[in-house]
């Protein structure tokens, strides 16, 4: 068979992302502190961008007045299911990107704002040692530990609360009840996720007072006996120099007083301050749920978090009047073109944060009432769908933005919980539901009439969850709880 050269002609459709789609794609799924620094290297290398209520001043000329086309993103509210404003650039990402710049001098070229450059800041190129080298903080330290962990999502969500609540030295301050009646929990949910928590490093760690914190590093040595235990209870005389009437109630002498103190000595009375970045930094919310006055959900953007930018047009027409040659105008509209794409940006993300927020908050408006117990089952279709959005862009708005509710701050990830079929085909259950109702359902059990999963499975079906056995073992086991066996003979063994 001979080999011949041929020409041949193929049509075939494909997406070109242009420098400027990637970067509104990109912002989109950023988290606040990595959007200002993104907006931070913008500031440093696109001269006609300049952060709202600065003025430039060249040469001793007078600042510019009106001019300059500001283009801040503040705060947008909108109330939950009444539609929320700019939708249009809410719906851009999901456009091309003809639709998208509508100019017709839009760039051909490479803009030079490459978006690799700000991970390591100051326009530097990324250096995994300059990431890697960095200080944990104790939050960080906690929520590693916490991923390794073995809980349910009601669980982690309020263990993600307790750990925003550790102060620097490790200390939880906060009470037990209010944050119990904030997350829609009860104390006791509070106090088994505590359990578990007061188990991670560095020991000591969530304790609500000094006497406990070094109790708990004693226990882990095996040193904390009786003598020692009062001693702790009594630190307060120990601090107000009453070491005569301490050494009393502890029975000790001056010998075992001596020895306690120097016990004491070896051990950390602030855990916390092992790790760097001095205070666990809070998590800082992109977006605000409040209480509007006619009684629904108001939804707004934190306007703390929203880089505020615009573009010196003036500054723009000047320099262009005076460039040398093709090359310095080709140079002055590539910014000018990136500046004006980056404020369109930012305001398109912000708008679209705001969106998906607002349909979450609708969708989950029980939850917000109730407690967590409450959850809907939610995916990233059904809020896709209602907003007329793509799945992608839903799953980058949600991704490291975290919601402020009167019930806590959340992670939006975490309003999307899988489903449970109803028994008579109603509307469906939220996973995490269940998993709240299997655990009251174990709770409240008569100690001589152990719940099986086969019969907790039976109660469940009876109140419309259409559940198998083996799911209702797979969630109770993902709790930590254990079998019918097991918990028959640890209540055998309290009461007997």
């Amino acid at each position: 068979m001979a080999l011949s050269p041929r020409l041949e002609l193929r049509q075939s459709q494909t997406l070109v992302m242009t420098p400027q789609l990637q970067q509104a794609i990109k912002l989109l799924q950023l988290n606040n502190l990595d959007l200002s620094a993104y907006v931070e290297t913008q500031l440093l290398e696109n001269p006609l961008l300049e952060r709202a209520g600065e003025e430039r001043r060249e040469d001793g000329d007078s600042p510019p007045e009106a001019a300059a086309e500001t283009a801040e993103t503040g705060a947008v509210e909108a109330l939950a299911g009444e539609g929320v404003p700019s939708a249009e650039a809410s719906e851009a990402l999901d456009a091309p990107y003809e639709a998208l710049y509508d100019g017709d001098d839009g760039p051909d070229r490479a803009t030079g704002l490459e978006f690799s450059s700000f991970a390591a800041g100051g326009g530097e190129a990324f250096n995994l040692e300059n990431v890697a080298g960095g200080e944990k903080t104790l939050r960080e330290h906690l929520a590693e530990q916490l991923s390794a962990t073995l809980m349910s999502p009601g669980e982690r969500l309020i263990a993600g609360a307790l750990i925003d609540m550790v102060d620097e030295a490790g200390y939880l301050r906060e009470d037990p009840d209010e944050l119990a009646a904030r997350l829609g929990c009860s104390r006791q949910d509070i106090d088994i996720v505590l359990d578990v928590l007061r188990g991670f490093e560095p020991t000591g760690v969530f304790a609500a007072s000094l006497g406990e914190c070094l109790a708990r590093q004693l226990a882990e040595r095996d040193r904390l006996d009786p003598m020692m235990a009062t001693f702790l209870d009594h630190l307060d005389l120990l601090t107000q120099g009453r070491h005569e009437e301490l050494m009393r109630i502890c029975g000790a002498d001056a010998e075992d007083f001596a020895g306690m103190m120097e016990e004491l000595r070896r051990l950390d009375p602030k855990p916390g301050l092992a790790f760097g970045g001095g205070a666990a930094a809070p998590v800082v919310p992109d977006v605000f749920v409040s209480r509007g006055p006619d009684g629904g959900w108001r939804v707004e953007l934190n306007s703390e978090t929203l880089p505020r930018v615009l573009v010196n047009t003036r500054y723009y027409a000047e320099i262009g009047r005076n460039a040398r040659d093709k090359k310095e105008k080709n140079f002055v509209t590539d910014c000018f073109n990136a500046a004006n794409w980056l404020v369109k940006s930012l305001d398109q993300r912000a708008n679209t944060i705001l969106k998906v927020a607002a349909e979450i908050v609708r969708l989950q408006d029980a939850f917000l009432n109730e407690g967590i117990q409450h959850l809907r089952p939610l995916n990233l279709k059904t809020v896709a769908e209602e907003i007329s959005m793509h799945e992608s862009t839903v799953s980058r708005v949600t991704a490291n933005k975290y919601m402020a509710t009167p019930r806590g701050v959340f992670e939006m990830k975490y309003f999307f919980t899988s489903a449970i079929a109803s028994a008579d085909g109603n509307e469906a259950h939220s996973a995490e539901a269940v998993r709240h109702r299997i655990k009251a359902l174990i709770d409240a059990e008569d100690p001589k009439k152990i719940l099986s999963d086969d019969k907790i499975a039976e109660i469940l079906r009876k109140e419309d969850i259409d559940i198998a056995r083996r799911t209702v073992a797979k969630y109770r086991e993902a709790m930590n709880i254990p079998s019918s066996v097991q918990r028959r003979r640890l209540k055998r063994m309290r009461t007997g």
